[in-house]
């Protein structure tokens, strides 16, 4: 069963949580509408402008209105760069139950799952501000990608390929990792993420926040 599936518990270890809800979607109109709309409150509430926006990520400035505005779909890469470049996690621009206690689980239900054109789930399994952590499970059609150019953003990130076959391009370099490879680099290097292979490839992906992340 594919771990970043939608439709059920993830296939590893054995806890059971026969009524657990599935990961928490709204349709792909409404989430984008909600995605621009933080975007464009956190970009004014810093004082930026969206030429500004653009200088930091690399994204044009039509790009980025249209985004905001709802009328675009982005890729996970675009999306992530944004949220970066306004001190954000990608997780932080969608909506989410909030929790009302501190618990060491993370329910799949509690989990926001994100669809985008290119052919890419992710799903955020758990978000952990204070100490600077994100931690993704995302799935790549054959042929799809986290963007259609390298993107770049500050933080560090790790990955670990679960299944299938996935080349990460890292300053103009191309590094294949197959299941059980791990890759680390820090997320200011120009990357980009395709899945190479013929199957569905899935991977647990953790991004560290900037101010957390040793980038020398």
């Amino acid at each position: 069963m594919n771990p970043a599936s939608a439709s059920g518990a993830p296939a590893f270890g054995k806890e059971k949580t026969p009524t657990s809800p599935t990961p928490k979607q709204a349709s792909a109109d409404e989430t984008m509408v909600q995605v621009g709309a933080k975007i464009r409150a956190l970009r004014s509430r810093q004082g930026l402008t969206l030429k500004d926006v653009a200088e930091r990520t690399g994204i044009s400035v039509s790009m980025l209105s249209m985004l905001e505005r709802g009328v675009s779909s982005a890729s996970v890469g675009t999306l992530v760069s944004v949220a970066s470049a306004l001190g954000s996690h990608m997780y932080d621009l969608f909506d989410r139950p909030e929790s009302k206690r501190e618990h060491p689980v993370t329910r799949l239900g509690e989990q926001i799952v994100v669809h985008t054109a290119e052919g890419v789930t992710r799903r955020v399994a758990h978000n952990d501000t204070r100490a600077g952590v994100e931690m993704a499970v995302n799935a790549y059609t054959p042929g799809s990608a986290s963007g259609p150019r390298a993107t770049h953003h500050g933080g560090r990130e790790f990955g670990v390929v679960i299944s299938g076959a996935l080349a990460v391009e890292l300053d103009g370099d191309s590094h294949l990792l197959e299941p059980g490879d791990v890759i680390s680099y820090a997320s200011a290097r120009p990357h980009r993420i395709v899945n190479v292979g013929t199957t569905e490839a899935t991977a647990v992906w953790i991004n560290i926040d900037p101010t957390w992340a040793d980038l020398t």
